[in-house]
């Protein structure tokens, strides 16, 4: 099967990141982030931020989402999230299992984006002992529809969470992709409008494997070392994770590759949307297309070697991803081959 744009994380890592590995290979280097790549990161992500933060690497998505939701929701706590969203679908129970038994509170929306106001109508419980206590909203950019949240939006569910005394988690696996589509920088969109804790995500954008969780305010971070040494997200080699991610971040990579990735969607929306009998679900604002398919349409696809995504949204959107090196020309091969059908 051919598994172009069926999503982000079938791609190669980009040339940068790689060089950047076999560089970090030679010689000698401290263990457990105590390495000249590791302090290089950290620098590099404060200059970004505009802020002096803390930085705590992983391996993978589900676990850096987990691990900042572990030093943000005590065991009795509520975590508030769109139901859509990968801590809620997509990753195994790992939220409830690193906070030690938070709950979930999904939150339904036509876009796939937490309203303020419906927030602010559904936090409750609050001094209660017998109900679990309102302590994290978590949104996600790009977010499951494909869509971003704007800052206004960022900054209204910021305001209605601190005011409830919660604390604020962004799920960044695709970040960068929302950060170009906004054109902002990425101190708007994070803790100037609220955010205290961001997971930064590289896989999807051209890292082998390398997630951040990134703390705005350092009388935050708590026993977080411990949380994340227990989770065996302390790498001993961590300049492996440390060398791709400063890579990724230097001279605009991981910007230059969500433009590309971000440019390959709206093209591949655009054609997509021509076809009479196909319509788009969501506006495409970052790099994923979701559009409704006939079932033949899919079966179609499917005969022609496509592995067409059908698991996204719980089956009612057929879901496209294009990434940092995806390209025109296969583009126009998907598109001639459904002209084909017609």
């Amino acid at each position: 099967m051919n598994a172009l744009f069926a999503s982000d994380n079938v791609t190669s890592a980009c040339p940068e990141v790689m060089d950047a590995v076999i560089a970090a290979n030679s010689g000698i280097a401290g263990s457990y982030g105590d390495d000249e790549w590791s302090l290089a990161l950290k620098n590099r992500l404060s200059e970004i931020f505009e802020t002096e933060v803390e930085v705590f690497l992983a391996v993978t998505g589900t676990a850096s989402n987990a691990l900042a939701l572990s030093a943000l929701a005590p065991v009795f706590g509520k975590i508030y999230c769109h139901e859509l969203s990968h801590i809620n679908t997509d990753e195994c129970g790992a939220p409830e299992l690193f906070t030690g038994g938070a709950k979930l509170i999904p939150m339904r929306s036509s876009n796939g984006r937490i309203d303020a106001s419906d927030l602010a109508e559904t936090i409750r419980g609050s001094g209660n002992v017998h109900v679990t206590q309102p302590s994290v909203v978590s949104v996600t950019m790009s977010c499951e529809t494909g869509t971003v949240y704007q800052l206004d939006e960022i900054k209204a569910i910021s305001k209605i969470a601190h005011d409830n005394k919660m604390s604020v988690h962004m799920d960044g696996a695709r970040f960068a992709n929302a950060l170009v589509s906004l054109d902002v920088s990425p101190a708007e969109m994070t803790w100037k409008s609220g955010v205290d804790v961001l997971t930064l995500g590289g896989t999807k954008n051209g890292c082998l494997a390398a997630e951040a969780v990134v703390f705005f305010k350092p009388e935050m971070v708590g026993n977080f070392p411990f949380l994340h040494k227990r989770s065996g997200q302390l790498l001993s080699k961590m300049r492996f994770i440390s060398s791709q991610l400063e890579a990724y971040l230097t001279d605009d990579v991981w910007l230059r590759n969500a433009r590309h990735a971000n440019a390959m969607a709206k093209i591949l929306s655009e054609g997509l949307d021509s076809f009479a009998n196909i319509k788009l679900a969501y506006p495409t604002q970052s790099n994923e297309v979701f559009v409704h398919l006939p079932r033949d349409v899919i079966d179609y696809l499917n005969s022609a070697g496509y592995d067409i995504n059908e698991e996204e949204l719980d089956g009612k959107a057929v879901r496209f991803v294009t990434a940092w090196n995806s390209e025109v020309k296969d583009i126009n091969d998907l598109l001639d081959t459904l002209a084909q059908k017609y």
